[in-house]
């Protein structure tokens, strides 16, 4: 399936696959405001997008990337923050795919490293990561303060 970095263009398909990830992780949003972040997110340029179509052109599937510095290692790095694939797209190989082109547009930009988080119940997205070569953090704890915008 045709993996490529979205424009513009791809912005109502886009919105549509992305208010489907939030509605997955219980945490619905409009529409239009699922529109307006991912135009802000393509305008400013502070992540990365790729938009998988089937042949027929159908938007199935996106993964977001985010920049950051991995400061142990002086070097850029990506945070794969977002992946989802629609229903209709699953169990063909789309999720692997995202995952490479994510993987492909890191190396070509010089980074050190992806990193991600998962669910400690989805198994299905780890068994893909480990298969993929990712490695689970054993030594680090994640910890979040929630701050009003």
């Amino acid at each position: 399936m045709p993996i490529s970095c979205a424009q513009p263009a791809d912005l109502p398909e886009l919105a549509e696959l992305f208010a489907g990830y939030l509605d997955f992780y219980q945490v619905p949003r409009p529409l239009p405001e699922v529109s307006a972040f991912l135009a802000a997110r393509l305008e400013r340029g502070d992540s990365v997008l790729f938009i998988a179509r089937d042949q027929a052109g159908q938007a199935l599937g996106f993964v977001q990337l985010y920049p950051f510095f991995a400061s142990l290692h002086m070097a850029p790095a990506f945070l794969l923050s977002d992946l989802y694939v629609h229903p209709q797209g699953r169990r063909q190989g789309l999720a692997e795919q995202l995952m490479n082109a994510a993987r492909g547009h890191a190396e070509a930009s010089g980074a050190c490293g992806l990193q991600l988080e998962t669910a400690k119940d989805n198994l299905a997205g780890q068994a893909l990561y480990e298969k993929l070569g990712y490695v689970r953090d054993e030594v680090f704890y994640t910890y979040w303060l929630g701050l009003k915008p």
